[in-house]
């Protein structure tokens, strides 16, 4: 299949003005400008007349699936809260992905989107990067685990709060966070001495150090839930006291201290910003954050933290960031090849070239405005959206 005569947002490079693109086999074939088009016998053409091609937009940090649309405790699934730490927990055993959210997200462009694990423990357990079609989630991992979920802040002290049991406060939060991850570099220890020493045992199996073996080896990055300065501070401090890769999720006064965390080299979840201060340590909460912290150089990426915000409105976040003086590229990467390389999938997803999956979306005209609606959703060459057929 080829599409012709289309304006594509590639993410990558310059925007080709009047382009085409093949497609194959669920990839991008080739990208080009139309002056360099020669077609081939009997290939089936698609021709846009000017219409916008988009690669498929990615929300790198929701709850989909994990939280039944329309249920309650029945499709609660998100927070394993009888326990403090959590790490072995994985979120694709608990994703509902036949829920109609992820019909939303497709429809609304959304192709890949990462959930798991909500923040009612310091250590919740692993997150799984899918794509947002497929029916069952093993056939829509693009990669699981893709980080493990910390979280600092309100949430862990009020939920152990309410069940008299620790943390109740954020020093005990850092605590069990710093415990578990010792645990993690003892036991590594134990198993590769007895791995070198026949006379040495193996230590009894433990699911959840094994679950941060690859976090303690910097194999597998950290997503740090964070609102409020202090916290987001801590977050920083015990990755760096452990050597961890992090992501700093949400930082909703990251803006007011922007220029330490671009010296941290730290990267940013922006969001969720369309909604109300809900609760005292979003206070500072403003839509202008994405902005101030794309500004100074951080690597940002725009997140609904679905159900918060519905997960069709991601790119309406985006566009309400333009609003409050986003950069409009550096909005519309924020919620394309930004999470992409944040997530370290920029190879499969996240832009316009040849090699890549072949998820993109048609527009009419601009996808950060309130009015526009995708003509064409494809996931992998594939269409899961065509309007008119809702």
């Amino acid at each position: 299949m080829t599409l012709i005569n289309a304006y594509i947002y590639t993410a990558e490079g310059d925007a080709i003005q009047n382009g085409y693109m093949t497609v194959s086999d669920g990839k991008i074939l080739s990208v080009g400008e139309m002056a360099d088009f020669k077609a081939k016998d009997g290939e089936p053409c698609i021709d846009l007349k000017g219409r916008r091609i988009y690669p498929g937009f990615i929300d790198a940090h929701t709850h989909l699936g994990m939280w039944d649309d329309g249920l309650g405790f029945e499709g609660d699934d998100g927070n394993e809260d009888g326990q403090t730490s959590a790490a072995s927990l994985r979120a694709i055993d608990a994703i509902n992905s036949f829920d109609r959210c992820f019909t939303e997200a497709h429809e609304a462009g959304v192709t890949t989107v990462v959930t798991g694990p909500g923040s009612a423990n310091p250590i919740g357990g692993s997150m799984a990067a899918v794509k947002t079609t497929g029916g069952r989630v093993d056939r829509m991992i693009v990669k699981a685990p893709v980080s493990m979920k910390m979280a600092l802040g309100e949430n862990p002290k009020t939920t152990h709060h309410n069940r008299d049991e620790s943390p109740m406060t954020r020093m005990a939060t850092a605590k069990i966070i710093r415990e578990a991850l010792v645990k993690a570099h003892r036991y590594a220890d134990d198993v590769r001495k007895a791995a070198e020493d026949e006379d040495y045992d193996l230590p009894d199996y433990d699911a959840d150090c094994e679950a941060l073996l690859p976090v303690i080896r910097g194999e597998l990055p950290v997503h740090i839930h964070a609102h409020r300065r202090d916290d987001i501070f801590t977050g920083v401090r015990i990755a760096e006291e452990f050597g961890l890769k992090y992501v700093l999720v949400h930082a909703t006064e990251g803006y007011m201290v922007a220029d330490e965390l671009a010296a941290c080299g730290a990267d940013v979840f922006s969001g969720p910003f369309l909604s109300d201060r809900s609760k005292p340590e979003l206070v500072n909460l403003t839509p202008r954050s994405p902005g101030i912290i794309a500004a100074a150089g951080i690597r940002n990426a725009i997140v609904t933290d679905h159900p918060v915000i519905p997960i069709q409105y991601l790119p309406l976040c985006a566009g309400l960031a333009v609003r409050e003086g986003m950069d409009y590229d550096s909005a519309l990467k924020a919620i394309t090849i930004n999470p992409a390389r944040i997530l370290g999938l920029d190879e499969r997803i996240g832009s316009i070239r040849p090699g890549k999956d072949a998820d993109f979306s048609v527009f009419d005209d601009d996808p950060l405005t309130l009015a526009a609606k995708p003509l064409a959703v494809y996931i992998d060459g594939k269409a899961v959206y065509q309007k008119g057929t809702e």
